[in-house]
């Protein structure tokens, strides 16, 4: 039987992702809904671009998946998102890794500390599922 502190971090951790997941959702709605504010929010870049658009609204619909997907599975099907999602936000923070010179340090510093900030709880929650 698991102590009080197991069961107060496995809760603190499953709040954590459930939180990361709302967020994913109300990030993509906003980035689907008004992807020309999105990336200028993220990257200072204006003007009318329907390519940016465009890749602004697959990165929306990306992140509504992954967030609607955990927050809508349970189990097994929780582990599977947690850990689609660890490799979608490790994969963005070797991203904005390197495109360090191609943008703005505040917009790369910002961009890469939220990705490393998701995929460091993916990571804790995809281990911690793995342990048990």
């Amino acid at each position: 039987m698991a102590d009080a502190k197991e069961v107060d971090d496995r809760d603190r951790l499953d709040d954590l992702m459930t939180n990361l997941a709302r967020a994913r959702v109300a990030l993509g709605l906003a980035a689907f809904a008004a992807p020309k504010l999105t990336v200028k929010l993220m990257t200072s870049a204006g003007g009318t671009d329907p390519g940016r658009d465009y890749v602004a609204r697959m990165f929306a619909a990306r992140e509504i998946a992954l967030g609607a997907g955990y927050l809508l599975s349970d189990g097994p099907g929780r582990r599977l998102w947690a850990r689609a999602g660890l490799l979608v936000d490790s994969l963005d923070t070797v991203s904005g890794l390197r495109t360090r010179r191609g943008l703005p340090l505040w917009a790369t510093a910002g961009a890469t500390a939220v990705a490393g900030g998701a995929a460091a709880l993916g990571a804790a929650k995809v281990a911690r599922d793995i342990l048990r």
